[in-house]
């Protein structure tokens, strides 16, 4: 439960709070647009001639960003920890955004894939400093909301790239949607002008003045919530960090975490990169098609905040595992021949199934372990999951080069709902380093972990 001197703290630090959530927000939406820019052009990658590309093709240069992200994911998330969540923030959204003009200019699909997997780097590292950030400046009893309100931007930065190209491309190409990904370069200086460093990591670095200073410009009265109770000293070590997540007591819930995270990325991208490419095969003209990604998106960013405050107020595990079966029946639904609306309202569910219920599990996961290692926890379990995107377009692609229906991409997909809910239902309640129940609402469950 939330203390005395936290509740004092957060009555100060409102505008804080908006601010960082606003970053992290901007953040998020930016990393949607690369990652959903791949799904909205696959259908006009498809048709290059100069490139040529078979449908296995098509489905390894759709995870050429996930490969970078499989390494950017821990890489970033440990280094938050250990050089700062703030510098590295900035850091990622400018590789990516950097790497963007690279692939809208790449003659070849060799370059274009070299600058999609080192723009991975950046994207990979994205959500786990985000996340960490977040959980850290929100109040307790508003942590998952907030969350939700963060991880909106990746589904509102999906639908952002489906309605780009509805715009562009079939004036412009595929060149022109994806250097819309470069713009973020521009917000980059405005983006270190408002975010602040984490008061955790300024603490468990041991720099007290530090942090006192950032805590007196905030208008942050106390220290307490912030500082790493569960580290013995004045500094967090890299054993304790490993520790935290990988101690043969936290095993089960490392496990379970990583193996539903791994299935919802697998959900998320193979659904992202394609979604309209199946749909266009169904019959649906290319504005259609890129519609169905539009409500794909849409759907997942209204689903995260609805999610995210049934998550404040229940058990979020019971929540995410129910989303995940519901995502699998409206993926399912798809493999009948429905009216346009009714194939709106399951690729909807679809969305709500896959990408809402991902973010909030991650939202769960990086409130389960303690402060000192939450960026950690999060990109580890995000950087494996990293292989279950990469496999995303991957089996689409594979299951397109076998000339099986199209009704066996929703099956499989759909299959692959089931199992991640069995994942997270079988998440311990409470972590095992500390007494606070994680069977408690999200309000409590993202707080600091005690001892």
């Amino acid at each position: 439960m939330a203390t005395a001197s936290t509740a004092s703290v957060w009555a100060t630090p409102t505008r804080t709070t908006y601010t960082v959530l606003f970053v992290c927000w901007l953040a998020i939406l930016f990393e949607g647009y690369d990652v959903g820019v791949m799904g909205a052009v696959l259908p006009a990658l498809a048709d290059d001639k100069n490139w040529n590309l078979t449908s296995i093709q098509l489905g390894m240069l759709g995870s050429y960003a996930l490969a970078g992200m499989f390494v950017g994911s821990f890489a970033v998330g440990t280094l938050s920890d250990l050089l700062g969540r703030r510098r590295m923030l900035l850091a990622c959204v400018t590789l990516f955004s950097l790497t963007m003009i690279g692939a809208a200019w790449a003659p070849m699909p060799t370059w274009f894939a070299t600058f999609r997997f080192i723009g991975g780097l950046g994207l990979g590292g994205v959500i786990p400093v985000a996340a960490a950030l977040t959980i850290e400046y929100s109040p307790p009893a508003k942590r998952g909301f907030n969350y939700g309100v963060m991880y909106s931007g990746y589904s509102l930065g999906i639908l952002c790239s489906a309605a780009v190209a509805m715009a562009v491309l079939q004036h412009w190409g595929w060149r022109a949607v994806i250097l819309v990904g470069a713009a973020p370069l521009l917000l980059v200086p405005l983006l270190a002008r408002l975010l602040p460093e984490s008061l955790e990591y300024l603490l468990a670095k041991g720099d007290e003045a530090g942090a006192r200073a950032m805590a007196d410009r905030l208008g942050i009265a106390s220290l307490e919530p912030f500082r790493p109770r569960e580290v013995t000293g004045e500094k967090a070590t890299w054993r304790d960090v490993m520790a935290a997540v990988f101690a043969p007591r936290h095993l089960r819930a490392t496990l379970c975490f990583w193996g539903a995270l791994f299935l919802g990325m697998m959900l998320v991208y193979g659904l992202n990169t394609w979604l309209p490419q199946i749909m266009r095969k169904n019959g649906y003209d290319l504005g259609s098609s890129l519609s169905f990604l539009l409500v794909f998106s849409l759907a997942s960013a209204i689903g995260g905040l609805v999610l995210g405050q049934f998550a404040d107020k229940t058990e979020p595990r019971k929540i995410v595992a129910l989303f995940f079966l519901v995502g699998a029946i409206g993926i399912y639904c798809l493999t009948y021949n429905n009216p346009l609306v009714v194939n709106y309202l399951w690729v909807g569910l679809a969305g709500v199934g896959s990408i809402s219920s991902s973010l909030i599990l991650t939202g769960y996961l990086a409130g389960y372990y303690p402060a000192h290692a939450r960026g950690a926890a999060t990109g580890w379990a995000l950087s494996f999951a990293r292989i279950g995107a990469m496999s995303g377009p991957i089996v689409g692609g594979y299951l397109a080069g076998l000339q099986l229906p199209l009704a066996w991409n929703f099956i499989a997909f759909s299959c692959a709902a089931v199992l991640a809910a069995m994942f997270v239902i079988l998440i311990p309640g409470r972590y095992a380093g500390g007494p606070q129940a994680q069977q408690a609402p999200a309000s409590q469950a993202l707080q600091q972990q005690r001892p």
